[in-house]
């Protein structure tokens, strides 16, 4: 059976627990124990039974109890060593420090005592619960309030300088972070699996408990599993386990790893071999890695640390529209012109349109340059050609940062502020029931970064790359925004849409930027390398607008080209029309060319 068991979610879930040691037949264990922090609040709720006897109701109560939502999960099967089997000495336990209930769960055991200090006395009799005592002490001693004021590798240091009395791996949490300790001799291990979505049902489990994800509903949330050994799938699919580097500690918050350090240096680690995995007669079995390699931390943000230069480009846009039959009559709004500010210079544009007919240009509500193209000429094929020459000057998106103090999510807008920025709060119009679930995803980013603004949506702009697949002709204009986060795939519109609904959620003015992107000399290796493309702009406090494009994973600098904005993509999209007589069997073809002009 799993002795110790962690689990860690972006945003809650609500699994569902069966204790199969406690059905009939089988031989129960000295005692179990299930912790979570319901509705993400620093207060735990802690379940355990000592001494549980067949069919007992707690294990049907967390069988299907939905008060267990949660980010956060320990779970203990015990097997005594030390104390009497008691409720005093059963796992996890739990002490309040920092107006936080910190959780711990130990598979291991100590060989010799730890004395307590003065401020944090053990109830009971076990090691585990003389090592939170010793632990919150340190933490206390040093002004500490929460697992994030500490540093990751003062952190190891403590968990190495007691694992010298005997094993330890444990599972610490406080309601935010949860970090997991691998014992550095190999006694007991802890393998880590990932979960990535999109998924359908998932459980895992071995034949004494199984954990279901899915059987109170299907989301669709990233998450760090930390086990005593490894578990086998029950239903769906999912990643390797991995075995954690022995010596090693993991900080996890809200489904990711936040750090992965030991004291050694990473050369050398010891490799370990990889025993293997007892499977449950007819039942698949989760792929087992071979070697165990460090855990993969998050993606991290993805920019530049260095300035860029600066670029000018000759781009060419050219649309194509064929009927079938004859257009007698139409009307087109074209936004093919770049955008020319203080991070942009255009030094020339112009259209070349195969069909004469009459036209006006104006600047639109969001500061766009657009021709209204009126035709009257009969026509079958009409094609547009924009030529422009654009110098593009944001070289450094981040040279603001080091002179900024810190901005935390929520914003504060004044009033006036908050009126000229309304079209870019709102999110679009969903379900609320899909709403509320996007809204946990993107407060997930927040809580992972400590609320910092900045650091959250490099973090969102990092993980929507690394977590979704670029997939052409799988959307189309109708797809929503929670569609691509439920199927994780989709286009740069889609990427777009997804970044700006969860920016929008979390309080930050976002807008849909439609332009080009300069892929180099081997475009082949990068994504929207002959077509338009999509980005992001934010607005961020006394900074102003800021690009991030979730597609490439990175800021924009150089090496993007804007050409409208808006609220959507309907507001920015380069062409767009209506055909009053005719037309019938339309077919469209779009060609983009971007060369760097070196002069």
């Amino acid at each position: 059976m799993p002795n110790l068991l962690a689990m860690s979610f972006e945003g809650s879930v609500t699994p569902a627990f069966d204790l199969h040691c406690l059905e009939p037949g089988r031989t129960p264990p000295d005692g179990w124990g299930i912790a979570c922090y319901p509705g993400g609040e620093p207060a735990a709720l802690v379940l355990k039974e000592a001494g549980p006897a067949h069919g007992s109701p707690s294990s049907a109560l967390v069988s299907a109890w939905e008060r267990l939502e949660s980010s956060i999960f320990v779970v203990h099967i015990r097997t005594a060593v030390w104390g009497a089997i008691t409720e005093a000495n059963t796992q996890p336990f739990q002490r309040a420090w920092g107006r936080r209930d910190w959780v711990i769960a130990h598979s291991g055991s100590l060989e010799r005592k730890l004395e307590p200090g003065p401020l944090f006395e053990p109830v009971g009799s076990t090691d585990t619960e003389q090592i939170l005592c010793d632990l919150l002490a340190r933490v206390a001693d040093r002004g500490y309030r929460c697992i994030g004021d500490v540093s990751a590798q003062l952190l190891v240091s403590w968990f190495q300088e007691l694992n010298v009395r005997g094993g330890l791996t444990t599972a610490l949490a406080d309601g935010e972070d949860l970090v997991v300790y691998a014992d550095r001799r190999g006694n007991g291990e802890a393998w880590v699996c990932e979960l990535l979505p999109p998924h359908g049902e998932m459980a895992f489990g071995d034949k004494d408990l199984t954990v279901d994800l899915t059987r109170r509903g299907i989301h669709s949330r990233k998450g760090i599993l930390v086990s005593s050994e490894p578990l086998d799938r029950r239903k769906g699919a999912s990643g390797a386990w991995k075995k954690l580097t022995p010596g090693h500690l993991l900080v996890v918050r809200q489904g990711a790893v936040r750090a992965d350090v030991g004291l050694e240096p990473a050369e050398s680690r010891p490799t370990v071999a990889v025993p293997p995995v007892r499977a449950a007669p007819a039942v698949a079995t989760l792929p087992v890695a071979t070697q165990p390699p460090p855990f993969v931390q998050r993606a991290r943000p993805v920019h530049s640390t260095a300035r860029a230069e600066v670029r000018r480009y000759e781009v060419l846009h050219r649309t194509v529209y064929r009927y079938r039959e004859t257009v007698e009559r139409s009307a087109h709004v074209l936004r093919l012109f770049p955008a020319h500010d203080r991070l942009q210079t255009v030094h020339s544009s112009r259209l070349e349109i195969s069909v004469e007919g009459q036209h006006r240009e104006f600047e639109d509500v969001f500061g766009n340059r657009v021709r209204r193209l009126m035709l009257d000429t009969p026509f079958t094929e009409l094609s547009i050609a924009a030529h422009s020459d654009v110098e593009v000057l944001d070289v450094d998106p981040l040279d603001f940062r080091p002179a900024r103090v810190r901005v935390t999510i929520p914003l504060v807008w004044m009033p006036w502020q908050r009126q000229i920025l309304q079209p870019f709060l709102l999110p679009p119009e969903l379900p609320e029931s899909e709403l509320i679930e996007l809204n946990e995803y993107a407060m997930s980013f927040a809580r992972r970064n400590d609320y910092e603004l900045l650091d959250a949506l490099l973090d969102l702009n990092a993980t929507m790359f690394s977590e979704h697949r670029y997939e052409q002709g799988t959307t189309s204009h109708a797809t929503s925004p929670f569609d691509v986060y439920t199927t994780r795939r989709g286009v740069c519109q889609d990427f777009a849409n997804l970044f700006i609904c969860l920016a929008r959620l979390l309080g930050v003015p976002a807008r849909y930027v439609c332009g080009y992107i300069f892929t180099g000399e081997t475009p082949e290796h990068a994504r929207m390398a002959e077509e338009s493309h999509a980005w992001v702009q934010v607005y961020l406090p006394e900074v102003g607008w800021k690009g991030f494009d979730p597609t490439n994973g990175k800021l924009t600098q150089s090496d993007h080209v804007r050409v409208a904005v808006g609220r959507n993509y309907i507001d920015a999209t380069p062409t767009s029309g209506t055909l009053y007589v005719g037309g019938a069997g339309e077919s469209l073809s779009v060609e983009v060319k971007m060369e760097r002009v070196r002069r």
